[in-house]
């Protein structure tokens, strides 16, 4: 059995959330399958776009030993307000510095590299040509067609990233096999390259969520709470979400809770600043996640329609195993609408008529065994699908193979 791995990606511990939660679970998961695991990575930055209070004063390069990993650093440039010019300086500090980290990693059996960023996996390769390794690319994020699917990019700089798609190509025909998180993301992989493609799907340990009593202490209303958690960024649909807390205006007994942080964190706060009813707290640390999201009595997840397959939400786990049901917009043939049709844990729709989201959501207000039938599908559709040790387990076997 292959033993020694070596994992390249951005986001690791102590983020918490998203793509480096994840990260930090598949590297602590091979560690006690009996690997011996380096990861090379950047300081804790995410989602505050702010390199952590207890990080900043840390030496550029950085060791570590975190759950039986080595964790290897390089303090990359992080910006307070990410523009497109600014995110490129970020990305260009994390693989330059992290080309010294290269050389401080003796000879590993397998490389993993995490896109985003996509300069991930330049670096694994020149690991892989220096060592013979094998190199598995896991891709979290379409970075470069989630960026032109959002309406972040025009002109010049979307012509730009279009050219940048060609590079993702050649990187990814370097690698050994690419992996991904949805079956829809599979198709769209399969357009970029020949490479071996596998279905390793983000997961959820549904455990955490079960005899949760108490409510958290953001949502303990005895209003109808309706919850966002997660990034603010712009792959979100905010116009919409400010409309649709706009319809609520004149409802009685609603309150709507965002708990989240990201780079349009400051606009968003401030036009929900406008209504009473709405409170927003910053990112609660991973170990208080079940109970707040199980406090919820219904989640929103309003994304852009434009986007199909190029991102599947790992927050959609964490939403369907509270127990409690979920309201999404999107594109209507996204991965999501497939899980949520097929759980009948949730209702989604395409982003175009608030009318049909309102009603849905007194529906639930006024039904309250709707609600808990709707939740305990959904609670039991990702025990079944998404459960962490079957798809780490699955990755395992597949690694070595």
């Amino acid at each position: 059995m292959s033993k020694k791995i070596t994992i390249v990606g951005i986001n690791y511990y102590p983020e918490d959330s998203a793509i480096g939660l994840y990260t930090t679970q598949k590297a602590e998961y091979l560690v006690r399958q009996g690997f011996d695991v380096t990861v090379i990575t950047g300081f804790p930055y995410y989602p505050q776009w702010e390199i952590r209070e207890d990080y900043k004063k840390k030496s550029y390069l950085l060791k570590e030993y975190i759950n039986g990993v080595t964790v290897l650093r390089s303090k990359q440039y992080v910006p307070s307000n990410p523009t497109f010019s600014k995110r490129i300086l970020h990305l260009i500090s994390f693989t330059c510095g992290n080309f010294i980290n290269l050389f401080k990693v003796s000879k590993p059996d397998i490389i993993i590299s995490i896109v985003p960023f996509t300069t991930s996996v330049l670096l694994g390769w020149f690991l892989k040509l220096r060592y013979k390794s094998r190199l598995w690319v896991h891709i979290q994020d379409f970075e470069f067609d989630a960026a032109i699917d959002s309406g972040l990019l025009n002109g010049n700089t979307k012509r730009i990233f279009k050219s940048l798609l060609w590079v993702e190509k050649k990187l990814l025909n370097k690698a050994d096999v690419v992996s991904t998180i949805s079956y829809g993301m599979i198709n769209k992989l399969n357009s970029k390259t020949n490479t071996t493609s596998y279905y390793l799907t983000n997961w959820i340990d549904v455990s955490l969520f079960d005899d949760i009593q108490n409510r958290h202490p953001y949502l303990k209303s005895s209003k109808f709470k309706i919850l966002y958690s997660g990034n603010i960024g712009a792959k979100q649909d905010w116009k919409f979400f400010i409309d649709f807390v706009n319809q609520l205006n004149n409802m009685d007994n609603i309150e709507v809770i965002v708990v989240g942080e990201g780079a349009e964190k400051g606009k968003i706060v401030e036009e929900l600043k406008q209504f009473n009813f709405v409170k927003h707290f910053n990112l609660v640390p991973f170990e208080e996640l079940p109970v707040l999201l199980s406090s919820a009595d219904v989640h929103v997840l309003f994304q852009k329609k434009d986007v199909i397959d190029t991102v599947m939400p790992s927050k959609l786990l964490g939403m369907m195993a509270s127990g409690k049901p979920s309201i999404v917009t999107g594109n209507i043939e996204s991965e999501v609408a497939t899980v949520l049709r097929e759980s009948n844990g949730g209702y989604y729709f395409d982003g175009t008529n608030l009318e049909d989201i309102i009603g849905c959501l007194n529906n639930l207000r006024n039904n309250n065994d709707l609600s808990i039938s709707i939740g305990t599908n959904a609670k039991k559709y990702v025990q079944e699908k998404f459960s962490q040790k079957e798809v780490l387990d699955k990755f395992v076997k597949e690694l070595v193979r």
